[in-house]
């Protein structure tokens, strides 16, 4: 197989798998800035026999080549020739590398998540070498699988709330983008990617024999044809309505894109007049438009951040906060394992939760608490007698510390402090807040290594010292 791989650095190839979102696309890969001769031969074999054997997909193996061209950049300040020479201490390095590389494009440092892309790329040259290529990588795991895990966690699943999505599922109803107004409840109904959705033809749904119909899409992420799927009546309905708006755009079209859903003419660039199938990036640009039209905004009175993913999120949600099973869950979402449905897409809309954060005690002035803080006349007199010595902590006010003789279980622990109605803070304690912030994340990363247990103590009060920074700051800025 290594004798049929193209000559030269630069290669053109074209995908021709029919079932690729990215048919017939020309890709154009370039090794010549791989400095090392023997790394930039072993790069070229994974490229090449994953290609042919379809191992990987064609635009994968591409993103992968143009994020390996930051790790040849780290080799070669480090004069790194051979990967079979890598230790762990040099990936250590690598990922510090990384927080210092400042894209070209933004001009900005790298993106956390795009920091962990990269490395992957690596990984996944290492790991596919070690299968097919031993001799040419070390014997010894160089990887501890914890390089960016725990370090800028989201502390919440990014699913859409329910007075958001109240917000626009109305607004779809004089929406007149039809692809934006129809597209949008598939992905409420289905939870599929953009790239599935995208890649639908208009005979996806059929009657069930029973009764309602079923639909079926081709999972391009695994690579296989999904099984029927029982779907809502609104969710055929949409379909109906795309196939209709979209008849005449059939008429007399390539075969090869007759049948698809979302096709539609360009109107813009140098693509203008051209009939195509919509791509993911036009779809982000009108969900944006969408948002601004109907000005849907989020907690903090901006414009929501809607992408087409959150739906596929907000269907797992709600399906978890209903008590469906996680197997079920995971058949929906066309998971592999259901331990990934259950940690990127599963959690549950707790409303106690927000009940909590507002009742967070933060006042601008710990002169100004009124009775209503307290349980009695005498705890008030107590502690505006006691403000400036035994009530006082060190990052806030606790109203009543000791009781019945004993010292409070919360403030001997001061790890549930924060949530409790007797604790008091003022904007005076922020760099406090902030510091004790900045030490629990640092033992976050310093303890990555033991893994998502041991940063699962501190998760909570980071939340929640998130939440008290931000309503801190608001009030020393003055903006309350």
């Amino acid at each position: 197989m290594k004798n049929s791989r193209p000559k030269g650095d630069g290669w053109n190839v074209v995908d021709n798998d029919r079932e690729s979102q990215y048919y017939r696309k020309n890709f154009k890969f370039d090794f010549s800035c791989i400095g090392s001769e023997e790394i930039k031969d072993v790069v070229k074999d994974y490229v090449w026999q994953n290609y042919r054997t379809g191992n990987s997909a064609l635009n994968k193996l591409y993103i992968n080549l143009s994020r390996f061209h930051h790790f040849n950049a780290f080799a070669n300040i480090r004069n790194i020739s051979s990967l079979k020479e890598l230790t762990n201490t040099d990936i250590d390095h690598f990922v510090s590398y990384l927080h210092t590389v400042i894209s070209d494009s933004s001009k900005k440092p790298l993106s956390y998540i795009y920091q962990k892309g990269v490395l992957d790329a690596v990984k996944s040259i290492i790991h596919w070498c070690q299968l097919h290529q031993p001799e040419m990588v070390p014997e010894r795991a160089i990887f501890t699988g914890n390089e960016y895990t725990g370090v800028n966690r989201k502390l919440k699943i990014d699913f859409i709330p329910d007075e958001t999505l109240a917000k626009i599922n109305e607004s779809l109803k004089t929406e007149e983008n039809p692809y934006i107004k129809y597209g949008i409840v598939i992905l409420q109904s289905t939870g599929m990617r953009i790239g599935d959705l995208l890649k639908l033809r208009i005979d996806c749904f059929k009657p069930h024999l029973i009764s309602g119909y079923t639909m079926t899409w081709f999972d391009h992420k695994n690579r296989r044809e999904r099984q029927p799927m029982p779907v809502r009546t609104e969710c055929v309905q949409a379909i109906e309505k795309l196939i209709e708006v979209t008849k005449e755009l059939r008429e007399g079209v390539d075969e090869s894109v007759k049948a698809m859903l979302f096709l539609h003419r360009v109107n813009r660039g140098n693509q203008h007049g051209k009939l195509r199938v919509i791509a993911s990036n036009t779809i982000s640009s009108w969900l944006n438009d969408f948002i601004k039209r109907n000005n849907i905004l989020d907690a903090n009175g901006e414009l929501y951040n809607l992408t087409a993913h959150q739906f596929r999120r907000t269907l797992g949600t709600d399906m978890f906060s209903k008590g469906t099973n996680i197997n079920v869950i995971q058949q929906v979402l066309g998971h592999t394992d259901p331990s990934v449905t259950k940690r990127f897409y599963a959690d549950v809309k707790d409303k106690e939760r927000a009940e909590i954060f507002k009742g967070i005690g933060i006042i601008g002035n710990i002169n100004q608490l009124d009775a209503s803080v307290f349980d009695s006349v005498i705890e008030m007199e107590w502690f505006k007698a006691n403000k400036d010595k035994d009530a006082c902590m060190s990052d806030g006010f606790c109203t009543k510390p000791v009781v019945d003789g004993q010292i409070c279980d919360r403030l001997l622990k001061r790890q549930k402090c924060y949530t409790c109605r007797r604790y008091i803070t003022t904007p005076e304690y922020l760099e406090a807040h902030k510091n004790h912030l900045a030490s629990l994340e640092r033992q976050i990363a310093e303890g990555a290594i033991y893994g998502e247990h041991y940063a699962e103590h501190f998760r909570s009060t980071i939340e929640v010292l998130k939440v008290i920074i931000e309503r801190l700051e608001v009030l020393q800025n003055g903006k309350n």
